[in-house]
């Protein structure tokens, strides 16, 4: 038993080791890191005269880290069906089962450390800018507690991309798919319909946005987000392992 805990932590590692020699999955994470301090500043710079605290610029850099988040959540699984490597992959480990749950714990450990580092950044670069600008009023702001939300809201999501790729099997039917969910379908279906609550991204985003819908709260919100993820999930792992690559 020992031995196999050893050799399933080493696949683990060895997915790991992949995504870090993709030259687009660290520039996904680190633009997201980039790109959640960039905009957590600006939104604490623009709101000095405002009674928004730092954890409110935070949270409204969320919608546009979520944008490198899908983008690294699709590549772990999107990659692997670039070229041949699926079939080397499956040649080094036969057992597919155990092949997908080692690449599923690397891309989830890759998408908690970039969403993590992104709001520990954004929370960072939105101290400093308050600071620096002399800015010292309090102000209402969401708490730590809505941090911790958007953390999980963006690990859902990144959750949401791998599985989407994993069923679809290719970068950019998945990266339309997830970009349409969230940029189109959530705008669009909200205008004409409430219903719209039920999308991943507007259920989800209740994890740090609460009490903002009369039904649902951010208990069922993350629920209904991460439900989309395991139906995704489920599609992908029967497809995988009833298929020859």
């Amino acid at each position: 038993m020992p031995e196999m805990a050893v050799t399933k932590g080493g696949l683990v590692l060895a997915e790991l080791s992949k995504l870090r020699t993709l030259p687009l999955a660290v520039l996904a994470a680190a633009g997201t890191v980039v790109l959640g301090a960039a905009i957590s500043a600006a939104m604490a710079a623009t709101g000095l005269r405002e009674s928004a605290g730092v954890v409110d610029a935070v949270l409204a850099s969320v919608p546009f880290a979520q944008l490198g988040i899908i983008l690294l959540g699709i590549l772990p699984a999107a990659h692997e069906y670039a070229g041949a490597q699926i079939r080397t992959s499956l040649t080094a480990v036969p057992n597919r089962m155990v092949f997908l749950a080692a690449k599923s714990v690397a891309a989830l450990m890759a998408v908690s450390l970039t969403a993590v580092a992104a709001l520990g950044a954004g929370l960072l670069a939105a101290v400093v800018t308050r600071s620096a600008t002399g800015f010292t009023g309090a102000g209402a702001d969401a708490g730590p507690w809505a941090l911790a939300g958007a953390a999980l809201y963006l690990l859902l999501t990144g959750l949401l991309a791998y599985t989407a790729a994993l069923l679809l099997r290719h970068l950019m039917p998945a990266l339309v798919v997830m970009l349409a969910l969230v940029l189109l379908a959530s705008p669009l279906v909200g205008a004409a319909t409430e219903h719209a609550r039920w999308l991943p991204d507007r259920a989800g985003s209740l994890l740090y946005l609460p009490d903002t819908d009369p039904v649902l709260s951010a208990g069922t919100g993350a629920l209904v987000l991460l439900g989309w993820a395991l139906v995704a999930g489920m599609a992908a792992a029967v497809r995988f392992t009833s298929r020859d690559h």
